[in-house]
């Protein structure tokens, strides 16, 4: 008994403390390995998760970093398309990985900028002959504002995918808890990132599609906002609302299941290695393999929508008089008219090309935005021991 009271005056001597604990971040990594020795709910406790603004942030930095790394490999690349000769009326699909275009192949494109004066044998030799002529920043021309047009795009797209994702796994916990009686799983099942890769990306898509063709249109004609207005409305009235998504069909083919086919391999490695909160490095790598496997995977889809996409820009939104019906053939078809022509190398044409943009800009993307989100966690956490220790010091004035 006399012990019992010793201990509680012991422990009402102690300073107030609230009943929540103050989080110890002091040995872990700023997204490192080390993180997998933390409790694997921690990253997911709504006190932490990550902010859709902070979320916004991530993608942002992410997308701006990829297209300052990759746009020089696509300026060279249409530097040497604007060599060839019957290129009036033409387009070509500007692609750095991250985000792709349709452009007129012309010199007024600001992919292409100054016509080359002299002959481009290859990457290496126009890096140098374009920036000895033109200066070292020629390679980054286009990159503002045509390429900052391609943000929101992709901050919709992972800030969907986030926030799919964290519902998702709600919903899983508790199916767990009601039907399993237990609320926490061991892994996360690959039907999560699935379907989170696979409805981000079609959100993303499907809002920006109407944005994307009118810039297109804008950008070839250098047209005002009232003769905008005016072309909208001309394309409501000939073709419908859904004229403005006339370019949404191909671009859904393509990169729908590359989103779902990236996300289920990226987040399967981090499963496979217990990876919660990966470093720069771990998720850099990851990245560039899940981004060369989906990559693989869809580039049959890639060239249908190619195809598709040149075809469109060349017959109705680069065209002098834009044609109101455009044929439309199925998958199969198109797929047997190009294995008629070129058989499965014509199928998987341009796969060596396409893995050397797509699995690095996967990676610099992915990379950036998952240590931008390690430095938002441990700053919300830190955030909320600040306000524990104040909410603290406050009661022990009072209490005084």
């Amino acid at each position: 008994m006399g012990k019992d009271k010793s201990e509680a005056a012991e422990v009402t001597n102690q300073p107030a403390l609230s009943n929540t604990k103050l989080i110890n971040l002091q040995n872990t990594e700023l997204g490192g390995l080390k993180s997998r020795k933390k409790p694997k709910l921690l990253l997911d406790d709504p006190r932490f998760r990550i902010r859709p603004l902070q979320q916004v942030v991530s993608a942002c930095t992410g997308a701006m970093i990829t297209a300052i790394f990759m746009t020089p490999l696509d300026v060279i690349k249409t530097r040497m398309q604007a060599q060839q000769t019957q290129l009036s009326n033409k387009c070509f699909l500007y692609c750095n990985g991250l985000m792709d275009h349709l452009c007129p192949c012309d010199s007024k494109s600001p992919f292409i900028g100054i016509k080359p004066q002299q002959h481009l044998n290859g990457t290496i030799d126009a890096f140098i002959k374009i920036s000895r002529s033109e200066g070292i920043s020629s390679l980054w021309s286009g990159l503002s504002p045509t390429l900052v047009s391609a943000l929101p795009s992709t901050i919709i797209y992972f800030v969907a995918y986030e926030q799919f994702k964290a519902r998702y796994m709600e919903f899983h916990y508790t199916y767990l808890a009601e039907v399993k009686g237990s609320p926490m799983g061991r892994d996360v099942p690959f039907l999560i990132p699935l379907l989170s890769g696979v409805t981000a990306r079609i959100c993303a898509v499907t809002v920006v599609s109407p944005v994307e063709l009118i810039r297109t249109k804008m950008q070839s004609e250098k047209m005002t906002y009232a003769q905008i207005n005016s072309a909208v409305r001309n394309v409501v009235q000939t073709q419908g609302i859904w004229g403005l998504w006339r370019g949404l069909p191909p671009t859904i083919l393509r990169d729908v299941p590359f989103s779902g086919i990236y996300w289920t391999c990226y987040e399967k490695i981090k499963s496979h290695f217990n990876v919660k909160e990966p470093s720069f490095g771990f998720s850099f790598l990851a990245g560039f393999i899940s981004g060369s496997l989906a990559a693989t995977f869809t580039t049959p889809f890639d060239v249908i929508k190619t195809h598709e996409q040149i075809e469109f820009g060349e017959k109705v939104i680069f065209a002098e008089k834009p044609e109101k019906q455009v044929p439309s053939r199925t998958i199969t078809q198109r797929l047997s008219s190009i294995y008629a022509v070129s058989g499965m190398r014509g199928i998987f044409a341009g796969l060596g090309p396409r893995l050397f943009k797509v699995a690095p800009a996967c990676a610099i993307m992915i990379s950036t935005f998952e240590y931008s989100k390690s430095f938002f966690y441990h700053y919300n956490v830190n955030q909320y021991n600040d306000q524990i220790l104040s909410a603290d010091k406050l009661t022990n004035k009072n209490e005084v």
